[in-house]
């Protein structure tokens, strides 16, 4: 996996603030984040053997991000420390109804280069899926997916922030899991559900998962073009690091063999526990809490 890591700085508030609004805050914590790190830990904590190309900054954020990684069994040979760098760092508010509202300063995140994908050629060898996002340089991430192609890795793709994306590097990819922004972006804002998730798949994706947060996903793959309801959740305490943890747990699934229907199902059932727990890392469950796929 290669991806962001960064240091979530996490306040809560009745309401997320208006422009030019000043709110007050409460339970105001630092936890680890980056939507990298958080794929990586779901990936993990839901049973797949997970290795990790990022960077952090020489700072207390990126030592912590680094014993938080390897203390979930992560491979951290990759994770490069860069001198005089910050590590990444994500401003979240989140409101009582447990929406969120996300700021993003890259930090070491953007000091991830081609030569750190090429020093981890031997990972791409023995991988059976590789998965990526759009924190880091999208110059690296193309490179990162040719060199998964070229070892003949599958290449999942979390299009997040939502950015505008090459052709080429659309139909480099395997699996593309947008939520309903990124699908926006990518396939038009005109387009519904179905439409969008069959108008990416047309540019080369084998499998799209439109991720519709309460509202389900939609799936489109060969043979599968379904609409999923999300399944029923407890209170819902906080929405950061759902998507995530439906990334991680599909590809988790995955690796083992599962279909798309089932790798969706389960990473589905992963996300709903997810949101009734506070902090995208602390909310995130384990395979005992969730089943088989």
């Amino acid at each position: 996996m290669l991806g962001s890591v960064n240091a979530d700085l996490v306040l809560r508030c009745a309401a997320l603030p208006l422009p030019g609004e000043t709110v007050h805050g409460r339970d105001f914590r630092t936890l680890p984040g980056g939507k990298g790190a958080n794929q990586a830990i779901a990936a993990a904590r839901l049973g797949a053997s997970v290795a990790f190309i990022g960077c952090v900054g020489d700072d207390d954020f990126g030592r912590t991000a680094q014993s938080v990684l390897a203390g979930e069994g992560i491979d951290t040979t990759h994770l490069h420390v860069v001198a005089g760098t910050a590590t990444g760092v994500a401003m979240i508010l989140v409101d009582d109804a447990g929406q969120n509202s996300i700021a993003l300063a890259a930090g070491a995140n953007a000091a991830l280069t081609t030569d750190h994908v090429d020093a981890a050629a031997p990972l791409f060898a023995g991988a059976a899926l590789f998965v990526c996002q759009l924190e880091s340089p999208l110059d690296v991430v193309r490179h990162a997916i040719g060199r998964a192609r070229a070892a003949g890795v599958p290449v999942l793709l979390n299009p997040a922030p939502a950015q505008a994306l090459p052709a080429a590097l659309l139909a480099d990819v395997d699996v593309l899991v947008p939520n309903e922004t990124e699908a926006a972006l990518l396939a038009g804002s005109d387009l519904d559900a179905a439409a969008a998730a069959a108008h990416l798949r047309a540019m080369g994706p084998a499998t799209v998962l439109l991720t519709l947060g309460a509202d389900g996903l939609q799936i489109d793959a060969d043979g599968l073009v379904q609409r999923v309801p999300a399944p029923a959740t407890g209170p819902v305490v906080d929405t950061t690091g759902a998507g995530d943890t439906f990334i991680g747990a599909f590809a988790a699934a995955r690796v083992e063999g599962a279909s798309v229907a089932a790798a969706a199902a389960f990473a589905q059932k992963a996300a709903a526990l997810s949101v009734t727990r506070a902090g995208a890392v602390g909310g995130m469950p384990y395979r005992h809490e969730v089943g088989n796929p």
